[in-house]
């Protein structure tokens, strides 16, 4: 079941729910009682990296869409020689 963050309008206090795609959405704050709750949007807090996933193992050619490019290199063991200089970009 997916977790919805809501806000009050006129209290500002915000909660999550886990709720059922077909539960109605949540009206009343739990802080103040008034009727106006309205859904925030917000992004998932995990990314599905690594192999086993469509993204990965299936696409074929120019399709695929990794996430290597926003991960940064690992260095060697002995870490980076010095400050701004990362040996496995070299």
């Amino acid at each position: 079941m997916p977790i919805y963050e809501y806000q009050c309008g006129s209290c500002g206090h915000q909660l999550e729910a886990i709720q059922k795609f077909s539960d109605a959405p949540l009206v009343d704050c739990p802080s103040c009682n008034a009727p106006s709750l309205a859904k925030a949007m917000s992004v998932p807090g995990f990314r599905l990296k690594g192999g086993g996933w469509y993204e990965t193992d299936f696409k074929t050619g120019t399709k695929k869409n990794l996430a290597s490019a926003d991960s940064a290199p690992a260095c060697a063991a002995g870490g980076c020689p010095g400050a701004g200089a990362c040996a496995a970009a070299e």
